[in-house]
């Protein structure tokens, strides 16, 4: 079954895509999913950029304290999955860099 078939999974994402900022998107999420969620889609996206960036597993498991099966598994989505890693970090490595500034991994 597609995931995104149920009339939740469609709702999350026209929630998703009706946020017009930052502070709208931090409040979903706040609201939507625990802080250790939140903190887990993070750091798959952490380490799938830095995948991008040809790091090492064990250079990204030191940097990020993901597991070996947690960053295989976001290897095996970076290359052969749907695409969503492989849009969306071009489009934040154009951006201003903010969030790597602020924030402590």
């Amino acid at each position: 079954m597609d995931m995104f078939r149920t009339k939740g999974a469609a709702l999350l994402v026209e929630a998703i895509l009706s946020l017009k900022n930052e502070a709208e998107c931090r409040a979903f999420l706040e609201d939507v999913m625990t802080g250790k969620e939140i903190q887990d889609c993070g750091q798959r996206l952490l380490v799938a950029q830095l995948l991008s960036r040809q790091m090492v597993y064990s250079q990204i498991a030191e940097v990020t304290g993901a597991s070996s099966a947690t960053i295989s598994r976001v290897n095996r989505c970076y290359v052969y999955g749907a695409g969503g890693y492989r849009t969306v970090l071009p489009r934040l490595a154009d951006s201003t860099g903010k969030a790597e500034e602020e924030c402590i991994i």
